[in-house]
């Protein structure tokens, strides 16, 4: 397994980090995985021994219960995991409920510790933006968490470039906790975090977790033009994360992906969640798994190394449109590009002649 550091921070995470949405299988989470306490423990400790140092849950994932199977699975390990969960999604019916204000993120956190079973949680991440909460307030609600020894860092998910960079700028003003990561969808179908979100994890000093991989399995190989959709698959189930826009531009990227995958003798999974880790400031993958078996497979992608050839190929079918004013930069202001514009500007640019 190889370590990478989160971040600015001193903490040190595995490649891949074990996702634990499938746990538990309560309501609308049915549609992504039901494992059972048993099954999960089973999992986790594939993971732990293949050497994944990070489990990454949320007090929303089966209302709680994935949190409580995850703290089930860890007894007796906790010194060889780090645990990162998030809180900003409705767990109950009151208006106050939710969100990130100082009076819900401290109820949260507590809420998470005991389900957890744990008297601290080393990475705890707003699970999404709340544009009714001052940032001041929440950055200073989350400080108070790290002051108070419940929390070790802290990091984010979901939000926008101005979203971020305005909590940054409130956590700096007042010489508080900044997050040390966020974690961010990115695949080789869903690429947006290019414009904004991946140089800012580079120019802010955060690293990059990645959730969805697989762009929930349709990066798997399972998926084929003109073929039938597999059963069971979790899109066509009923959950609606990640969007397709462009079927067609799905269809031709995973037609490259299986190419490469079988060019290199390995599964499309593979070659999908290597890609994300030769990307920058991508920090670690999380996975997810149903099964032993998915979670072997999915465990190897840290052991393969793509070609320059490789990502060109990969790149060059799953480039992103240049949105304005990224086309302007791109046209016009070549000559004086930063390496923070050139994690999206590059691609585009005139290849220099090499004679």
């Amino acid at each position: 397994m190889e370590y990478r550091q989160l971040g600015r921070s001193g903490l040190k995470v595995s490649a891949l980090t074990l996702g634990t949405m499938t746990f538990g299988g309560k309501e609308r989470f049915s549609y992504v995985g039901n494992s059972n306490q048993s099954e999960a423990t089973r999992i986790v400790d594939i993971a732990l021994d293949a050497g994944v140092n990070m489990l990454d849950t949320s007090d929303i994932y089966s209302s709680g219960t994935a949190e409580e199977i995850v703290g089930e699975a860890i007894k007796g390990k906790r010194g060889r995991v780090l645990v990162a969960t998030k809180a900003r999604f409705p767990m109950g019916p009151s208006p106050n409920d939710a969100g990130l204000s100082r009076h819900y993120l401290m109820r949260a956190c507590e809420a998470s510790l005991k389900r957890l079973g744990v008297d601290h949680i080393d990475l705890y991440q707003c699970h999404e933006w709340d544009g009714l909460t001052p940032v001041e307030e929440t950055m200073a609600a989350l400080d108070a968490l790290v002051t108070s020894g419940k929390v070790r860092y802290v990091g984010v998910s979901n939000f926008t470039g101005w979203q971020l960079m305005k909590a940054l700028g409130a956590a700096d003003r007042a010489g508080t906790s900044r997050f040390i990561s966020q974690q961010i969808h990115y695949t080789l179908e869903a690429r947006e975090a290019e414009y904004e979100l991946v140089p800012i994890s580079l120019d802010q000093g955060l690293g990059v977790l990645v959730w969805s991989p697989l762009a929930g399995g349709l990066l798997s190989g399972q998926y084929r033009r003109g073929k039938a959709t597999p059963e069971g698959g979790r899109d066509f189930a009923g959950w609606p994360e990640p969007p397709i826009r462009d079927e067609t531009r799905l269809y031709d990227i995973i037609e490259v992906l299986v190419e490469v995958a079988e060019e290199l003798g390995v599964s499309a999974a593979e070659v999908a969640l290597a890609w994300l880790l030769h990307r920058p400031a991508v920090a670690s993958v999380v996975i997810g798994a149903n099964n032993e078996e998915q979670l072997r497979t999915n465990l190897k992608a840290v052991d393969l190394k793509l070609t320059a050839s490789d990502l060109e190929r990969l790149n060059a079918v799953s480039k992103l449109p240049l949105l304005y004013p990224y086309w302007h930069q791109a046209m016009t202001a070549s000559d004086r590009l930063g390496k923070l514009d050139l994690v999206l500007l590059e691609q585009y640019l005139p290849k220099k002649n090499a004679f």
